[in-house]
């Protein structure tokens, strides 16, 4: 990357809370209810295109979440293993667009020079989680990954990329994280939701959108 392209240096933006783990950065309630309102409707635009489906691991057992893109790219994982591919895998129809709202906010917080050109949507609902994992499909492990949370908050786990002790904190609707510089390999997962936290979306559960530089 040359100097002219290289990301800002990370700097605390208004709203930004301390974390324990330095990289991982957290801007609670950084969406109101009316942004994550309008966020929402445009997430369910996109999904009527791209529906949500449960995949399964390369072992064959299901998630426990149901997911689906945005973007050019989509992370996909079946019996064929984990990777990123350029149509739904249920309708082979490209993924649709990454929502304006969200690009804004990467470009507003990351400070990263290129835009997302992924955006996993992850539902979860009842007793779905997500078991400890990095995200290191991407072809550069430097751009950050962001997070937004919309729905029931989770109890989201996370610690450092070389092992150790992990810590829990909770992730509740309209906050935004992101796993930067030494977080970015971070092992981070979801323990459990908080039902009946957010009347966001009705019936209860949560939509995680992860923003990231894939290909």
């Amino acid at each position: 990357m040359s100097p002219t392209n290289a990301p800002r240096p990370p700097r605390k933006s208004p709203g930004e809370a301390p974390t324990a783990l330095p990289g991982f950065r957290l801007w609670p309630g950084l969406l109101d209810d009316a942004e994550q309102a309008a966020l929402l409707a445009e997430v369910r635009q996109g999904l009527a295109a791209a529906p949500l489906y449960r995949p399964v691991t390369p072992g064959g057992r299901p998630f426990s979440v149901r997911m689906s893109n945005f973007g050019a790219l989509g992370w996909v994982s079946d019996r064929a293993g984990y990777r990123y591919q350029p149509t739904h895998p249920a309708t082979g129809a490209p993924w649709p667009p990454i929502p304006a709202r969200l690009l804004s906010l990467w470009d507003v917080l990351t400070g990263w020079p290129s835009p997302p050109d992924a955006c996993l949507v992850n539902l979860y609902q009842d007793e779905a989680k997500m078991g400890l994992h990095q995200d290191r499909d991407e072809r550069d492990l430097t751009a950050p990954v962001l997070s937004v949370s919309l729905g029931d908050t989770a109890v989201f786990r996370i610690g450092p990329a070389e092992g150790g002790p992990t810590r829990t904190v909770r992730l509740a609707s309209g906050d935004v994280c992101a796993l930067t510089g030494p977080a970015r390999l971070a092992r981070h997962g979801v323990d459990r939701l908080l039902a009946g936290s957010s009347r966001l979306l009705p019936g209860g559960g949560r939509l995680n959108l992860t923003l990231r530089v894939a290909g």
